[in-house]
């Protein structure tokens, strides 16, 4: 039987023996805390306060999606490619087209300004722990203590915000260990950001889906950026200056970015109901949307579509990594063995361990609920636009025979939406109905309405062909007619009739028990800072992090992976495939000087990172920048819940590969000689 580096075959895993890792729960430090004492121990690095301060002022946050840094006194700012696509696309003109030929301003006068997009300079860190917990100590129901939370972040926020210092800033409550910890956070906002440099999207995603979450590895996933203050570049002494030397075998490596979430503080119970339900509904819904999005923008053509897709696929690749380490019963082992491990350390300490037992009964609870809370539910992605609206309307009726007053407030609400195509109407809305027909079964009441003897394809047809909803006349006199919604024989409100009350009855129940599952993960939370403290950092919440690795191969394939990759691969990459989908290279790409292959273009090392790290910069002991985080290999994609460095590895653009394509292929001597200079 072939196993993964990680796994091993089932009949051979001994759960008794399996011991927890050291860095099981990660390496996604703080800078409220930076890990002094564990970088001296364990690269003989001695990094001071002045270290970590200009590593935070030089890093930042890209929007509300991604990270990026400054990487010039002049405010330049790097990120990838994918955290550039939306926002930098959105500069473009008529006759242009980014994606095919990319984009370079020449001048300072030529940088476009994105409308909409900012970026974020962590200036200021404050502890509020004892204040938030203190406040949440006091409240009784989980419903309570959410709200009770939320009022004392918004307290704090109002009371610093005419703070010496804190003026003018972004101000952000950060929540720590589930609960553990709190701080503020405030951020000076740079909302004049203009694009410089995108490469063609046949570079910045060379491989496409095929080679996504893999290595050896050939992108191009680089973008730069330039804030501007007051109409002019921004002038800033926190950068990190660019090092073309390259990278060393065994070298550290620092990446500093904003992963956005992890959750390796979940017992063993919840990640089996995540194995068992949440997962495996999270892939089928996003597989199929995705196979409707491909066959719509066969004809469409449209590049929202076209990012809606590579999203899709990107997740679908990703959620399948964590999938498959869920069911690796190895890693679920090391869960298990860090569970018993941490339940020994809060007994020692008179933490009580009910906790554990009753985030166990809750989670058995959700799995009886899990269907119809989930595929039952109206929401436009699972199962299309006009049903979910049908299910909002019944709700609405409801509420205007019960609430008069309430439900004349949310009148406004109630309008037709506008849907993309008819096509993608009604393919998303067959595949739900073949979703509840394989789950919730045949005999299921809803899906022999839904269905009514036709295919969920004919069925779908049918319901779209004969509906009113989209016409705003019509719902209109439904919705101001006294018992109009509840007497109407339109089919998809007939139908969203038998499904509301199941739902609506499953979701009474299920938001009880989340919100107290919420509390107990608080509870767990605090448990794990009193008896590790920050030895064991918190799961990312898109926050500011420093993690440490090193720049190491891996076994793979049968052979070994190397540390660096270079443009010769890249085109016997294309060569291989023939010029042919995503390995196809645009023209100016075609004849390279043979001086750009011995250059090195991607490489790998052992960095604990997660979506929301892209466009984190690479940074060696020097605080200078060697490579551009872009990626992980498939055997990091259960980094969601577990951080298993063996074969983990992270997949970044190399310094020297960004500056060599500039100054061999774009001829964009202008920012090439501003990040060799750094002027």
């Amino acid at each position: 039987m072939f196993t993964s580096a990680l796994a091993q075959p089932v009949a051979t895993i001994q759960s008794d023996t399996v011991k927890a890792g050291p860095y099981d729960m990660g390496k996604m430090w703080t800078f409220d805390t930076p890990p002094k004492e564990y970088f001296q121990k364990t690269y003989q690095f001695n990094p001071d306060d002045k270290w970590f301060d200009e590593t935070r002022l030089a890093a930042l946050r890209f929007a509300d999606y991604c990270s990026a840094s400054f990487v010039s006194a002049n405010g330049l700012v790097m990120t990838n490619h994918h955290c550039a696509r939306e926002s930098g696309t959105g500069v473009v003109r008529k006759g242009e087209d980014f994606n095919a030929n990319g984009f370079f301003a020449k001048t300072l006068a030529e940088e476009r300004k994105v409308p909409g997009l900012f970026v974020d300079q962590l200036v200021q860190i404050v502890d509020i722990t004892k204040r938030v917990q203190d406040a949440i100590d006091r409240a009784g129901s989980g419903a309570e203590t959410a709200q009770l939370q939320e009022r004392e972040f918004e307290t704090i926020k109002t009371e610093y915000a005419n703070k010496p210092g804190f003026k003018g800033l972004e101000l952000q409550v950060i929540t720590f260990y589930n609960g553990g910890r709190y701080a503020l956070y405030g951020f000076k906002r740079y909302n004049d950001v203009r694009l410089v440099f995108i490469p063609e999207l046949q570079l910045g995603f060379f491989g496409g889906d095929p080679d996504n979450f893999t290595y050896p590895r050939y992108a191009l996933d680089c973008s730069f950026f330039r804030v501007y203050d007051q109409g002019k570049p921004l002038r800033t002494t926190h950068f990190f200056k660019f090092n073309l030397n390259g990278v060393r075998d065994g070298e550290p490596i620092f990446v500093v970015g904003n992963p956005g979430s992890t959750e390796r503080l979940k017992t063993v119970a919840e990640l089996e109901f995540d194995r068992d339900h949440r997962l495996p509904y999270i892939t089928t819904l996003l597989q199929n949307r995705s196979k409707a999005l491909q066959a719509y923008n066969v004809t469409a053509k449209n590049d929202s579509v076209l990012n809606e897709i590579f999203s899709f696929e990107n997740s679908l690749k990703a959620i399948g990594g964590q999938l498959a380490g869920l069911r690796d019963p190895y890693l679920m082992a090391r869960k298990a063995a860090f569970e018993k491990q941490f339940k020994t350390a809060a007994q020692k300490k008179n933490i009580p361990t009910q906790t554990w037992d009753e985030l166990a009964s809750t989670t058995a609870e959700l799995r009886t609920l899990f269907n119809d809370n989930t595929y039952l539910a109206p929401n436009p992605l699972v199962q299309g636009e006009l049903l979910a609206f049908a299910q909002n309307l019944i709700q609405y009726g409801e509420l205007a025979q019960s609430q008069p007053q309430a439900a004349q407030q949310a009148r406004s609400l109630m309008v037709p939406p506008a849907l993309k195509s008819r096509q993608l109407e009604e393919a998303f809305l067959a595949a739900h109905l073949a979703e509840a027909q394989t789950v919730l079964g045949a005999s299921d009441p809803y899906v022999q309405a839904a269905l009514n003897g036709r295919s969920p394809k004919e069925a779908a047809a049918y319901l779209i062909a004969n509906t009113r909803l989209t016409n705003p006349q019509f719902v209109n006199e439904l919705v101001d007619r006294a018992g109009g919604i509840s007497s109407s024989t339109d089919p998809l409100l007939a139908l969203a009739k038998i499904v509301t009350g199941r739902f609506v009855t499953a979701n009474g129940r299920v938001r009880p028990l989340q919100q107290r599952q919420a509390v107990l993960r608080s509870q767990l939370g605090r448990y794990l800072y009193d008896v590790y403290g920050t030895a064991v950092p918190p799961d990312a919440t898109f926050s500011l992090r420093i993690n440490d690795g090193v720049v190491k191969g891996y076994a793979y394939n049968g052979t070994q992976a190397p540390i660096i990759t270079t443009f010769a691969g890249l085109y016997d990459r294309n060569y291989s495939f023939g010029d042919k989908g995503p390995w196809q290279l645009p023209a100016r790409w075609k004849n390279p000087p043979a001086a750009l292959l011995r250059q090195p273009m991607n490489f790998i090392t052992t960095n604990d990172i997660i979506g929301g790290n892209s466009g984190s910069p690479m940074i060696n002991k020097n605080r200078e920048a060697v490579g551009l985080v872009f990626d992980g290999n498939m055997e990091s994609l259960p980094g969601s819940f577990i951080f298993v460095p063996d074969a983990n590895r992270s997949v970044s653009v190399h310094a020297g590969g960004m500056v060599a394509a500039m100054r061999y292929i774009y001829k964009a001597d202008r920012l090439v000689n501003e990040l060799t200079t750094g002027r």
